[in-house]
């Protein structure tokens, strides 16, 4: 069996399009915001239901159908099957791509794991994702995806639960590890560790949109464009950095 999981339902249509086989799995899932506990994945789904819930009120809360659903898809994979992860580089994407990789790391199958970056980007445009892919991009792109080897696959698992856990010496030392599998790993990594105050100043994020409102830069839909072209690695979409700025505007 071939699996495609998709970020986000934005590819599916031009997914379908490129014609691809395999059968298509989205992840819904923005674990780079809220609650993250939860010693099994029950209390994990359960978790981040209620997190979503109270963060964002006008999404209907069908939370264990329409996202922890197709991970539990994953899970009762036959053997053999063929996994195809189609991620970007940034921390959105990293963050549910190393949950996504914890769940294949326990699969007790025999099993392919391929992860799609968006290897057409280059230069600044590499935190774009496949946003503006043309179906013959997206074609290339699997054509170039990279296999994951059992330490890949290990590393990926280590990687979310250091993340899960706020363990960033874990992170950091994991950082280091070199594969292909993990292009930008350092950077992905350290933007992660920089989110979070630190003797006296505040996270990364918090410091560039005030760098940012002290400029030019006033309204949101500004900041946002501004902080995206500038920090693209965190690949954060404009609920995730409304919070941050109405946290900053609201306490000037």
């Amino acid at each position: 069996m071939t699996y495609q999981i998709l970020n986000g339902d934005a590819l599916v249509d031009r997914f379908l399009a490129a014609g691809l086989p395999g059968q298509i799995i989205v992840a819904r899932e923005c674990l780079i915001e809220g609650d993250l506990s939860g010693e099994t994945l029950d209390s994990f789904y359960l978790a981040r239901a209620n997190y979503l819930t109270e963060a964002y009120t006008e999404v209907n809360n069908n939370y264990l159908k329409d996202v922890a659903g197709e991970f539990e898809k994953l899970r009762v994979a036959p053997s053999p099957s063929e996994f195809n992860l189609w991620f970007g580089y940034d921390l959105f994407c990293r963050a549910n791509m190393w949950f996504i990789l914890s769940l294949l790391n326990d699969l007790p199958i025999d099993k392919q794991v391929f992860v799609v970056y968006p290897s057409h980007l280059k230069g600044d445009d590499v935190w774009l994702d496949f946003g503006m892919a043309s179906l013959e991009q997206l074609k290339t792109c699997y054509s170039n995806r990279i296999a994951f080897t059992e330490k890949d696959l290990q590393l990926g698992n280590e990687l979310w639960s250091a993340y899960k856990y706020n363990d960033f010496s874990a992170l950091e030392k994991l950082s280091k590890y070199p594969s292909a599998c993990f292009p930008y790993l350092k950077e992905v990594c350290q933007a992660h560790i920089d989110r979070f105050a630190e003797g006296g100043r505040k996270g990364r994020p918090e410091r560039v949109i005030e760098e940012l409102l002290e400029g030019s830069e006033k309204d949101f839909p500004s900041v946002f464009k501004a902080f995206s072209k500038r920090e693209g690695i965190y690949g954060f979409g404009d609920s995730q950095l409304k919070k941050i700025y109405d946290n900053l505007i609201g306490g000037s």
